[in-house]
């Protein structure tokens, strides 16, 4: 058998997934999960399917079609679908309040985020979700659409990290020590930047570069993709946030737009760095990537 999650929005009157899980039956389609969100004059069903091993996402959308339903997408997926709902919202809202700059990993996978549309789907546009941590924006994106529902959980999300990262800034919580050898605490580095990048130095040895890439490396037209480095002695230190401010004032004088960062998904320093930076940017999680566009124009200064 095979494993698939599929969302269809049903009218909202009495029989209808009645008359679906009739045909699913017929068709030897096991439903294995089911979760409901409810609309004004439509129900999004969310469903987990079990089929016939030669089926197709085509072979499916006609079956549910057939029964009633419309806007149908789905992809292949794992017995992890099948995990309640409820407790992957709890896990959810356990992560980020032990580690808020999980924020964008953990809310990529909550809302299933894809990298591209999967193959064979039928409405191969992605909606997106926007949720807002401070003045950055993170966004999710997939091909079926994201319920009211979906879009009121993301926001009730949100507005925890941002409550845990006031409170912390309120406790003035203290920065784990870093790792490795001893530095001097009085030790402040010299940023040094030229037309295409921006280096930390200490008594000469370079310890964080931020490079900027030329316009047509993979980037929009008007953005300059933004590659940096700290060393792991030296990060927890503000380096990092300097030389994010530093990049981007660059690459306002080189007439660029914006900068773009691109790392794993589970990369959770790129959240504090873009807040910590006072930059208003923009975080796109999928599957495996997470990028962020930061709008040059926008940069506040640092405190003194």
């Amino acid at each position: 058998m095979k494993l698939w999650r599929v969302r269809c929005t049903l009218p909202d009157r009495p029989g209808a997934l009645a008359v679906l899980a009739r045909d699913c039956g017929a068709a030897k389609v096991n439903i294995l999960g089911l979760q409901i969100f409810p609309g004004v004059e439509t129900v999004t069903d969310e469903l987990v399917l079990s089929t016939p091993p030669d089926w197709s996402l085509v072979d499916i959308a006609e079956l549910i079609e057939a029964a009633g339903a419309t806007s149908v997408s789905g992809a292949p997926c794992t017995e992890r679908a099948l995990v309640d709902q409820p407790v992957r919202y709890v896990l959810a809202a356990r992560s980020v309040l032990a580690q808020p700059a999980s924020f964008p990993e953990v809310v990529a996978e909550l809302f299933d985020a894809e990298s591209d549309p999967a193959e064979g789907m039928l409405t191969p546009v992605q909606d997106v979700m926007e949720m807002t941590v401070g003045d950055v924006a993170v966004q999710v994106r997939r091909t079926a659409p994201f319920t009211a529902t979906e879009h009121a959980r993301g926001s009730a999300m949100a507005d925890l990290v941002n409550d845990v990262l006031a409170r912390t800034r309120a406790e003035g919580a203290p920065q784990p020590p870093a790792p490795g050898r001893r530095v001097d605490p009085s030790s402040r580095p010299e940023y040094v930047a030229s037309a295409g990048e921006v280096s930390a130095r200490v008594d000469g040895t370079v310890v964080g570069v931020a490079v900027l890439g030329a316009p047509d490396q993979g980037t929009e037209p008007g953005a300059l993709q933004v590659t940096l480095e700290v060393d792991p002695v030296w990060r927890r230190r503000g380096i990092g946030t300097r030389l994010l401010v530093e990049a981007a004032r660059t690459a306002a004088g080189r007439s660029a737009e914006e900068i773009v960062l691109s790392t794993e998904a589970d990369n959770q320093a790129v959240l504090p760095l873009v807040l910590a930076a006072g930059l208003r940017g923009r975080i796109r999680m999928a599957s495996d990537r997470l990028t962020v566009r930061i709008p040059v124009r926008d940069l506040r200064p640092l405190p003194a």
